[in-house]
């Protein structure tokens, strides 16, 4: 039986901070009305502090926003649930955009298990312990983390769902942690967060010498061993879509 066949893109997003989470919102609607091919993005994002519904709710929502653009991260609304989770020039972005058109709820588990089975198995490959699951304490929590040796978060994961499509995105930290955690500790305090700053890792604290290419290889590499990845571009109508929606992705700009 052949492989499903999946585009891969790389882009670099660092000097547009809220148009990533665009493009991700602009290819969930084209894949599901079939007009842009299932898509894994692995990609370099802006520095940024990714607040999810949930935040937005919060009533030091806008005072959390200001706090991380402070700290020289912009604040950003994304597509996937979670509480605040942070993107820099020392993680590796990935989306993943697949049509659904029979039960995308009911596949929710089975694209979290893939995505936090393939993440495990690139890590591993590294030399690291890891281990899918919730550390106590770590910011942005889910069952399918991926962490090191049941102490340090390396990987997030979220979904966003609509008719006929699903999105997967998260992040691998590979260096530079200690970023993540000065900026979450007074966001984290604003949205009323409890959370243990010591659970942020990164894979160079866990393998001395890993690049940000080798990881991003390694990543590549569990995914190639399943499906057939091939390389392409984020077609013009995607990102003129994805400019029409850019803005709606900025948190709001006045503290409260």
């Amino acid at each position: 039986m052949s492989k499903r066949k999946i585009r891969l893109t790389r882009q670099d997003f660092r000097d547009s901070p809220a148009l990533d989470t665009a493009v991700s919102r602009a290819l969930l609607r084209q894949v599901a009305r079939g007009d842009e091919p299932e898509t894994l993005r692995i990609y370099t994002p802006a520095d940024v502090v990714a607040f999810g519904p949930q935040d937005t709710r919060a009533p030091r929502y806008a005072d959390a926003a200001a706090f991380a653009r402070a700290a020289g991260f912009e604040a950003i609304e994304r597509l996937a649930g979670g509480r605040a989770a942070v993107f820099h020039y020392g993680t590796i972005a990935f989306s993943w955009t697949m049509p659904d058109t029979t039960k995308p709820r009911g596949d929710v588990m089975a694209r979290f298990d893939e995505t936090a089975d393939i993440m495990l198995r690139a890590l591993r490959s590294l030399g690291i312990d890891a281990r899918v699951g919730e550390v106590a304490g770590e910011y942005c929590p889910g069952q399918h983390s991926v962490n090191a040796r049941g102490e340090r978060k390396l990987m997030g994961v979220g979904q966003r769902l609509i008719r006929g499509a699903a999105h997967v995105g998260g992040v691998v930290v590979t260096s530079d942690c200690d970023r993540i955690r000065d900026v979450l500790i007074p966001v984290y305090d604003a949205l009323g967060v409890d959370w243990r700053p010591e659970t942020v890792g990164s894979v160079e604290d866990e393998v001395q010498g890993a690049t940000y290419d080798a990881v991003t290889q390694a990543i590549l590499d569990e995914f190639d061993a399943r499906y057939t990845l091939y390389d392409g571009k984020l077609s013009p109508k995607t990102l003129q879509m994805a400019k029409t929606l850019e803005d709606e992705h900025l948190a709001p700009s006045h503290p409260s």
